[in-house]
């Protein structure tokens, strides 16, 4: 690893960040100043895009400070026993990459993970330095986002928000037995302490910052954390409902859900294929709903089928809907905004609309189609001054008539 130069190290080391979910990975093309050879070149993997908290998209450096690892979790294409080839970065190589980047307007801030070299405290240790270095050695403004090691030394964690704008600690996998099956060197109980601490760092700061002026900044957008898919055999209500217990204990801002892709020299307990992309796409559409649309787990859970798994031909929202029909049609002109959000195809933006814009006039169908994207999905769901669905919502081939076009479904897979 030493005689990698650090244009090679950022290839193996953005590449391998690429397995953590907590932003969307796109690499870009055409914005290397140096031809391809330098280290401020953008193409290929590292470069992912976040959102910050009043929604602008930034673009972060995402890499680890190394793939090599202690640990041999099952899942993991960086676990001990994995033959990949290996590379590290030092603190001071990481905090030179990410100014080089920022100076050429090719990011807006890191995002740093790592695999566990030595021990979990010598690995927090050089990621803390990383953060530290930048905002302190050279007055780094950018957004950083840290993964923490749940085992390591509690005050080494706190440092680390003290210099990130957000951390992350991932619970790895939905159940406590997938966890002890496939990752026995790693404990929910050490998990789910530092979370709790983390939690409880937040607060504190918060309430600090309200009563004095030169309080420091700690972890400004809150803690995340990431579950793995279809590794071991939890259903999705188990994840649906693991979720929600998530938000609600630890205060979490965003939780991030990485389909299980197979790795090479794979152990014999894991699936032999990754499960299908739409499952993960259909669990974000799930947590979007308990988040913002005000349903609760079990209300999720209740379009599962008997296996507990989520229908992948439509949306959790609309197979809701479909299952209680007897909740509509909503009256788009006296409904409250609860029940408006329940309806498929209205957005919190649309109902908004819909509520600003009935304060003044009936809103009829045409009304409608212009503060919505597509109103062919609403129509057997809700009553206008104009229109009322009668028989529609009632017919036994509702669902084919509202659900997504095959070609529709095997483009987004594609």
């Amino acid at each position: 690893m030493a005689q990698l130069g650090v244009q090679e190290k950022l290839a193996i080391l953005a590449d391998a960040a690429k397995y953590d979910a907590s932003c969307a990975s796109s690499g870009t093309s055409k914005r290397d100043s140096r031809g391809g050879k330098g280290v401020g070149s953008s193409e290929g993997m590292g470069i992912c895009h976040a959102y910050a908290p009043d929604g602008r998209c930034i673009s972060l450096l995402k890499i680890l400070l190394t793939n090599s690892c202690i640990f041999d979790c099952a899942y993991c294409i960086n676990r001990k026993s994995s033959n990949v080839r290996r590379a590290r970065f030092t603190a001071q190589e990481v905090v030179q990459l990410t100014l080089s980047f920022y100076k050429r307007n090719y990011i807006e801030g890191l995002f740093l993970s790592s695999g566990i070299i030595r021990s979990s405290n010598y690995t927090m240790e050089q990621i803390v330095e990383v953060a530290r270095s930048l905002r302190e050695d050279h007055d780094f403004r950018g957004y950083i986002h840290l993964k923490t090691i749940p085992d390591a030394d509690p005050e080494l964690v706190r440092r680390a928000g003290l210099h990130a704008d957000r951390v992350s600690i991932n619970v790895e996998l939905p159940t406590n037995d997938g966890l002890k099956q496939l990752a026995p060197e790693k404990s929910v109980g050490q998990i789910e302490e530092a979370m709790l601490d983390m939690k409880a760092s937040i607060a504190d700061a918060g309430d600090a910052a309200k009563r004095f002026k030169s309080a420091p900044s700690f972890a400004p957008a809150g803690q995340s954390t990431q579950m793995i898919v279809g590794a071991d055999t939890a259903s999705d209500a188990d994840i649906v409902n693991r979720s929600s217990q998530l938000y609600d204990r630890f205060g979490l801002r965003r939780v991030y859900y990485s389909a299980f892709s197979p790795i090479p020299d794979a152990s014999a307990v894991l699936p032999l294929q990754r499960p299908p992309l739409m499952r993960e796409h259909r669990l974000y559409q799930s947590d979007w709903l308990m988040r913002f649309y005000g349903f609760r787990p079990t209300e999720v859970a209740e379009t599962a089928d008997a296996s507990g798994m989520l229908p992948l031909d439509i949306d959790p929202k609309l197979a809701w809907a479909l299952k209680f029909r007897d909740r509509f049609p909503v009256d788009v002109n006296r409904a409250p905004k609860e029940q408006l959000l329940r309806v498929p195809g209205l957005g919190t933006k649309a109902v908004d609309r819909i509520l600003s814009s009935r304060r003044w006039r009936k809103l009829r169908l045409d009304d409608i189609a212009r503060l919505t994207l597509s109103v062919t999905k609403m129509r057997p769901f809700i009553s206008t001054a104009d229109w009322s669905p009668t028989l529609l919502t009632d017919r036994a081939d509702l669902r084919a008539l509202v659900a997504p076009k095959r070609q529709q479904l095997e483009l987004f897979a594609a």
